[in-house]
């Protein structure tokens, strides 16, 4: 009865009489070990790419905002510009138009005592406005040549 009674005061201390086990439970923890070691490993990694894989997709969506607001911005100011340049064209177009009026009407009213007359012609290109009209009166022919600029973008 005393000996089941009895505890054992050093119960981790490996029994030095069997070296043979003590080499294969050492052998044992140390693959547990290295097993928990490389399964929190992969978990880290699998958080880690995780992790790297959101902060890409936020870096996407900020640079794809960025570029839509500059988009945006620089058809903005395309369009503005645009709309000043047409705006200029249209002004001088009109006082053209309006002097061009105001020539027909006075010669369309002129009473000319020699009854001559007047021969026009123009052509526009792209950044001029060539005129040539030939007046011709009792005295002789008056031809004007005028080149007027036009302004380009």
């Amino acid at each position: 009865m005393l000996l089941l009674n009895r505890i054992p005061e050093n119960r981790n201390v490996p029994p030095t009489s069997k070296p043979e086990v003590v080499k294969i439970q050492a052998w044992w923890r140390g693959t547990l070990v290295r097993r928990t070691l490389l399964h929190a490993a992969l978990r880290v990694l699998v958080i880690q790419r995780w992790w790297r894989q959101i902060m890409l997709e936020a870096q996407q969506k900020r640079r794809r905002a960025a570029l839509e607001t500059f988009t945006r911005r620089e058809w903005a100011a395309v369009k503005l510009q645009s709309w000043v340049r047409m705006w200029r064209i249209r002004l001088r177009y009109c006082r053209l138009l309006h002097a061009v009026r105001i020539i027909q009407t006075y010669w369309r009213c002129h009473s000319c005592t020699s009854r001559g007359f007047i021969k026009g012609q123009y052509r526009v290109t792209a950044d001029q406005l060539h005129l040539e009209i030939e007046i011709l009166l009792g005295s002789g022919p008056c031809i004007v040549t005028e080149c007027i600029p036009l302004p380009t973008k």
